[in-house]
């Protein structure tokens, strides 16, 4: 990648986390991200600099039960895992922070497997 290409991915993804902080009120963040290989999510604890919980496509439960870790059903699992994750830990309510990719396919397939799941946002 050039190195304007990776300004302006970063630049989008400030540009997305900047209206985070402004309405979030101190929620957890809830941030997704997308390889092609792969996807991921962490709540973090912006105050504290903390992950609280994570999961992936990488995960072993995840890894076994779906054919590739990058499809729609992959997203799915994740959105679920880490809504269960969130749970353990007495996670209720997060801000989704889709970082610079656009609300759609996996990133939208993980964020309603995570509401389904009792995570609210």
């Amino acid at each position: 990648m050039s190195k304007n290409t990776i300004e302006l991915k970063s630049r989008r993804a400030d540009r997305s986390r900047f209206q985070l902080r402004r309405k979030s009120k101190g929620r957890l963040r809830l941030s997704v991200f997308r390889s092609s290989k792969h996807i991921y999510a962490q709540i973090i604890d912006d105050a504290k600099g903390t992950t609280l919980a994570a999961a992936s496509s990488l995960d072993e439960g995840i890894k076994g039960a779906v054919k590739g870790g990058a499809d729609i059903a992959a997203a799915k699992a994740v959105g679920k895992l880490i809504a269960e994750r969130a749970k353990e830990k007495k996670i209720d309510a997060v801000v989704f922070d889709r970082g610079r990719f656009i609300y759609h396919g996996r990133v939208k397939a993980l964020a309603d497997a995570a509401r389904e799941a009792g995570l609210s946002f």
